[in-house]
């Protein structure tokens, strides 16, 4: 069995691979601000950026998955920018120099096409790191999926889960005729398996839900699941978009930008070359792995107020609880 070391290990990409990597009887090493809540987990307590930390969490790892950020939520451009870059050139430095046999970086389908804000701006630029370690030698795959939820995801999908659970109306911008595609974590987490496992170095995939319907399906069916009394209610989306710009910009909204000028946008991914090259055949779908999600959300009655600085705590509604009392 092989050593991974996971950047981000206490988040919910990292806890829900550390699991998998576990049953299948792999040591795990975890680097994160956080400490590993997992007992079989060795657990380094630090930053992406520290050179120590980063040779520490490599030291004669297999396998690095790099899957820390910061988010675009609540960390300032400038600490989005330094985690997900300098924090990326720093842990593969120390990969290369331990003589890591693979890579795994996980961006972000924000990328594609190209970035329209910071957050993906500097995944885009963190891909660029990548690429300039492959050219001296490591053997890096870089993942890109689109936003993935499932059981202990909450951050923005936990505001929709107490919405629903309450009956409220549940929003979109625009008819919510587009398709906006995302990936169940544990579709995820197979991708990462097997991108480490493929003898090809290299590669850059794509990876999102292979069935999925507009946003307004997908919500309704979700409503069903709940046995809510939700109601699936359009925005006009112009001045929707206007709105929420306004509450980012003075810092009182729980969406980040990609959020508002994506909302009515068709957002998927072609995922065939994922498939075809590495194996992958996500099994859940859109209305699946909310329903996966919304049932442990039902079930664990987290708490319900954080800081909203990861996927694993509940974020604060701010401006939109005045939305919620409305609804």
């Amino acid at each position: 069995m092989s050593l991974w070391a996971i950047t981000g290990g206490s988040g919910f990409l990292g806890l829900h691979l550390s699991r998998r990597l576990l049953r299948d009887g792999h040591t795990v090493r975890s680097l994160d601000l956080e400490a590993a809540e997992l007992p079989e987990v060795e657990g380094i307590v630090g930053d992406v950026r520290d050179p120590a930390a980063a040779r520490l969490v490599c030291r004669h790892a297999d396998v690095v998955v790099h899957a820390a950020a910061a988010l675009p939520i609540r960390g300032s451009r400038h600490e989005v920018r330094s985690v997900n870059v300098e924090g990326t050139a720093t842990v593969l430095a120390a990969a290369a120099e331990a003589g890591v046999r693979r890579v795994v970086f996980v961006s972000s389908a924000v990328v594609l096409p190209q970035p329209i804000e910071a957050y993906g701006e500097a995944k885009a630029a963190a891909e660029q790191v990548c690429a300039d370690l492959v050219a001296r030698g490591l053997n890096v795959t870089i993942l890109r999926p689109q936003a993935f939820i499932g059981p202990e995801r909450l951050g923005i999908f936990g505001i929709l889960f107490r919405w629903i659970e309450e009956g409220r109306r549940i929003y979109t911008v625009g008819k919510g005729s587009n398709r906006y595609q995302l990936l169940d974590v544990d579709d995820l987490v197979e991708a990462v398996v097997l991108a480490a496992a493929h003898p090809d170095a290299g590669g850059t995939y794509a990876l999102g839900a292979k069935r999925f319907a507009t946003v307004a399906e997908d919500l309704q069916a979700l409503i069903d699941h709940a046995r809510s009394k939700s109601v699936v209610t359009p925005l006009r989306a112009r001045p929707a978009r206007a709105l929420l710009r306004g509450l980012h910009l003075a810092g009182v909204s729980p969406l980040g930008e990609w959020h508002y000028r994506t909302a009515d946008r068709d957002c998927f991914v072609d995922i065939a070359p994922a498939e075809r090259e590495l194996g992958w055949s996500p099994r859940f779908s859109n209305s699946e792995a909310l329903s996966r999600a919304y049932d442990w959300y039902v079930a664990e009655r987290p708490g319900r107020v954080g800081t909203g600085r990861t996927h694993r705590t509940p974020w604060n509604e701010r401006a939109l609880s005045v939305l919620r009392r409305l609804s």
